[in-house]
């Protein structure tokens, strides 16, 4: 049996979402900036789909710019808040992506500004009090806050309203990355009243290299990417039609069946934690999977055997595919910055499987059986 439970890294495709890029491949080259029929073909379908993103999330059209991914979306946002909006200090957190933890890092050495770093607990969960701590250590300074709203590698979750809402009091701007998050939760920027927020279409059954950034309509910042006028002079570069089509589809049937999916794939989690836990008295868990967690994450930590160097491959080699860690860094076999900074035990396997629609209890039941074998374990 071949099972996939790294959906955290990527997930598969739709069918229905194949169904849809593929016209526009065959039948919408026209540049979009052209002014003749073909570019105007190209043109309406972008915008059609900017007004459906912008719907689902309650921005408007122009606050929706589409990027290449997640990545670039949230280095737009960090790095025009620096350059464009005289941000001087930017609050971050150590277990945040790469995309925005190294990215703040980055253009704090370049422009010489202060990076700070909430605190948090052995969980994982952001110190509220920590964030207010050093907004008003900072009040002099013209800040950007920038914290995820779910960790992509442990699946805790951030209260984004009451984050939202302590930055709004505190007069400063608030990024979030909502990568893992988007399509798997509804959102309202209105109501949380944020500044940026950023997607990664592959995360929900889109297609990879496409996503977007939503920019608060109050705020304005230049491209990091240059040489064209596209996407309102935010963002040069022909547009990737296939790409925004197949996230605007993606977003359309994740919403349209939320609820189901949610159920569905918090079942297994929630099976895949009690059977785990009959199975292996010891094991434990990284994060909160029974407390305030992404449904789509469960990070696991193993107990020591003789074969802790081999365990992601073991996995692979009974067909199962989970990750020993965000895959953004794949190939890499450097510790977890976010179970080091939690404070997991790091002489300890510790190993993603996370979940998608796709996903059956009989994958799950295969998966344990696995779990029973490689650790020789009697149930």
């Amino acid at each position: 049996m071949k099972v996939y439970l790294d959906n955290a890294a990527t997930t598969p495709m739709d069918q229905e979402v194949i169904d849809a890029i593929i016209p526009v491949m065959q039948n919408n080259f026209g540049n979009p900036s052209s002014v003749h029929s073909f570019g105007r073909s190209s043109r309406a379908i972008i915008e059609k789909a900017r007004k459906k993103v912008a719907n689902y999330i309650n921005a408007k059209p122009g606050e929706i710019v589409f990027t290449g991914g997640g990545t670039e979306a949230d280095n737009m946002a960090l790095r025009g808040a620096v350059d464009d909006l005289g941000v001087n200090h930017i609050i971050t957190s150590e277990i945040e992506h790469h995309a925005v933890v190294d990215t703040a890092i980055a253009v704090g050495d370049k422009h010489h500004i202060k990076v700070s770093f909430v605190s948090f607990d052995d969980k994982g969960y952001v110190d509220i009090s920590s964030l207010e701590r050093l907004l008003a250590e900072n009040k002099d300074k013209k800040t950007l806050v920038s914290l995820m709203h779910a960790n992509n590698e442990i699946g805790n979750r951030l209260p984004l309203k009451r984050v939202a809402d302590i930055c709004k009091a505190s007069g400063v701007y608030f990024h979030s990355d909502t990568v893992q998050t988007m399509c798997h939760y509804k959102f309202d920027v209105r109501e949380l009243g944020i500044d940026f927020l950023t997607c990664s279409a592959h995360k929900f059954h889109g297609p990879k290299g496409i996503g977007f950034l939503y920019i608060n309509e109050n705020i304005q910042i230049k491209p990091i990417i240059t040489g064209g006028a596209q996407e309102r002079n935010v963002r040069a570069g022909t547009e990737n039609i296939m790409g925004i089509v197949g996230l605007t589809k993606a977003m359309e049937i994740a919403f349209r069946d939320l609820e189901e999916h949610q159920n569905h794939i918090q079942g297994l989690k929630t099976y895949m934690i009690r059977k785990l836990e009959e199975i292996i008295p010891d094991l434990t868990f990284n994060g909160d999977p029974k407390g305030d967690s992404l449904y789509t994450v469960l990070n696991i930590q193993f107990p020591n055997s003789d074969m802790d160097e081999m365990l992601l491959y073991n996995f692979d080699i009974e067909g199962i595919a989970v990750s020993g860690g965000s895959a953004c860094s794949s190939g890499s076999n450097t510790d977890s910055h976010v179970l080091k900074n939690i404070g997991a035990d790091m002489d300890r396997p510790s190993l993603r499987f996370s979940f998608s629609k796709y996903n059956t209890i009989e994958e799950i039941d295969y998966t344990l059986k696995v779990v029973q074998e490689l650790f020789a374990v009697k149930v």
